[in-house]
């Protein structure tokens, strides 16, 4: 897929800066982990992906892509102006938990509309361009250690190779083994809040479909439509103290789900009685890194800022993540001022987008008179909603 002006700008730039034969290992192949493969590969850079799975693959659920992710993803040439493999968005719908009865709708943010993608489907792209633009990626490869030398870093894995590049970039998730190199152990804190995830076959197709947020006291669910609206997305989350599986392969029981959304009316109802295959996993609290690097090797995505699912931006930010550490590299001279850089860019607007999805967990479980306050503020403002996160979808890394 042909770049847009701004990667080719991008290219036109870098290929006269110091990125060019660097040697880069990165730790993980998910989303921020090939992103930032391919963004530093389109560069110049000699780049290895260390993948502990045995196959690129993903337990089906959709993400959502909000302007701020897709600006990196057109520049990285892995999606055009309307993705293939993706579902463009015309808002959301804000219900009420009993009837699903309308409670205000929410417009497109002005940055422009969102994508919802299965995340297998855009796995799947990531992975083809850093193929295709010569990325090294390297499958059932778990590593153990990460040292650090003088003017490089040693890789070790579990079959005992060991690798060395000038810089090691750690995308292995909220759950990093990498992480602890940089900010010793940590223990999470348990939310009391377990999310399930499940899709469905569907056939109500409308022209520009919209999420739909559902709201009870101490529950909401989302759902939206993804791979050209032939499946629905489910994700349902609930306040419980019995449930702290933190993994998101584990089985769940359509039954039991069903049964704990018993009193959710309206479009939430039909769709939970038509689920047949379900996951469930505790949502666990992770601070933002207090150190992102060490001159050698650097965190990134959910590895350095783990976040709750109710701003829809994790994969957004890795993705953010990746094109500023790759301009990082371009614009200062050594991997440690780069590395520098990019920390002290990325970290404040992490926080920030990390803070708004957990006020917004408060905000989706009201109770009591609470909660009708607050849908009245909600119907006063209809349109003026979209704006309220403006700062987050008008960011362009890319600009």
């Amino acid at each position: 897929m042909t770049p847009g002006p701004v990667a080719l700008a991008f290219l036109r730039y870098g290929s006269a800066m110091n990125i060019n034969g660097l040697k880069f290992c990165v730790i993980g192949g998910g989303i921020g982990g090939l992103a930032a493969a391919l963004a530093l590969c389109k560069q110049g850079g000699q780049v290895t992906v260390l993948e502990q799975a045995p196959a690129l693959t993903e337990v089906g659920a959709g993400l959502q892509i909000s302007a701020n992710g897709m600006a990196v993803l057109r520049a990285l040439g892995v999606a055009g102006g309307a993705p293939e493999a993706g579902q463009i968005s015309g808002g959301t719908v804000l219900r009420d938990y009993r009837k699903g009865r309308v409670i205000s709708r929410v417009a497109a943010p002005a940055a422009g509309p969102t994508y919802y993608y299965h995340r297998a489907d855009l796995l799947d792209l990531l992975f083809k361009a850093a193929e295709h633009a010569g990325v090294d990626i390297r499958l059932s490869a778990r590593v153990t250690t990460v040292r650090k030398h003088p003017g490089e870093v040693e890789i070790v894995l579990e079959s005992g190779e060991r690798l060395r590049a000038e810089c090691a970039i750690a995308a292995d998730g909220g759950r990093s083994a990498i992480r602890p190199h940089l900010n010793g152990p940590e223990a999470p804190e348990f939310t009391h809040q377990v999310a399930w995830r499940a899709t469905i076959p569907w056939d109500q197709k409308e022209k520009l479909p919209r999420a739909s947020l559902t709201m009870g006291p101490g529950r909401h669910v989302v759902t939206y439509p993804l791979r050209d609206q032939n499946l629905m997305n489910i994700v349902a989350i609930e306040e419980r103290s019995d449930w702290r599986e933190e993994g998101w392969r584990c089985q769940g029981d359509p039954d039991v789900l069903r049964d704990r959304f018993a009193d959710f009316g309206g479009p939430v109802r039909d769709m939970l009685s038509n689920v047949e295959d379900v996951h469930l996993w505790a949502l666990f609290l992770r601070p933002v890194a207090q150190k992102w690097q060490n001159g050698r090797l650097a965190l990134l995505g959910d590895a350095a800022h783990p976040t709750l699912p109710f701003m829809a931006q994790g994969a957004c930010l890795a993705l953010e993540d990746a094109w500023i550490l790759t301009r990082s590299f371009q614009d200062h001279s050594g991997v440690t001022r780069a590395l520098t850089a990019y920390e002290a860019i990325r970290r404040p607007r992490a926080r920030q987008v990390v803070a708004a999805a957990g006020a917004n967990a408060r905000n989706f479980h009201l109770r009591g008179p609470m909660r009708l306050a607050a849908q009245a503020a909600l119907m006063a403002m209809g349109r003026r909603l979209a704006r309220r996160y403006d700062w987050i979808y008008s960011y362009d890394a890319t600009a």
